[in-house]
């Protein structure tokens, strides 16, 4: 699978929460702690689009990761992908590439 990174836009923002309500969607049932418009609101007031990285996968939105400056480093604050191209390395390799970015 191809696949790069692009700088995210403020108009991700909808996709992104979108996004993450899907893939959160079962552990917060679980949780008993699921409601449709807090898990996309909690994205959208912390959106930062400077600090924030669309995963692209064979040309179509395959995730986001938002990685944060930090005192000691970078925090990883975000890193969804679409629930079918989870299990397939996609997430191991952008990770991969992130720890090589020098800081």
């Amino acid at each position: 699978m191809e696949w790069a990174l692009r700088s995210a836009e403020p108009s991700d923002v909808e996709v992104i929460a979108e996004l993450r309500a899907t893939v959160m969607r079962p552990d917060l049932e679980r949780l008993g702690r699921f409601d449709e418009h807090r898990v996309r609101q909690r994205l959208r007031d912390s959106f930062s689009p400077q600090h924030t990285s669309v995963i692209v996968a064979d040309g179509a939105f395959a995730g986001c990761v938002t990685v944060r400056p930090a005192e000691d480093g970078r925090r990883l604050e975000h890193f969804y992908l679409v629930p079918g191209l989870q299990g397939r390395g996609l997430g191991s390799a952008v990770l991969r590439t992130l720890l090589e970015v020098p800081r």
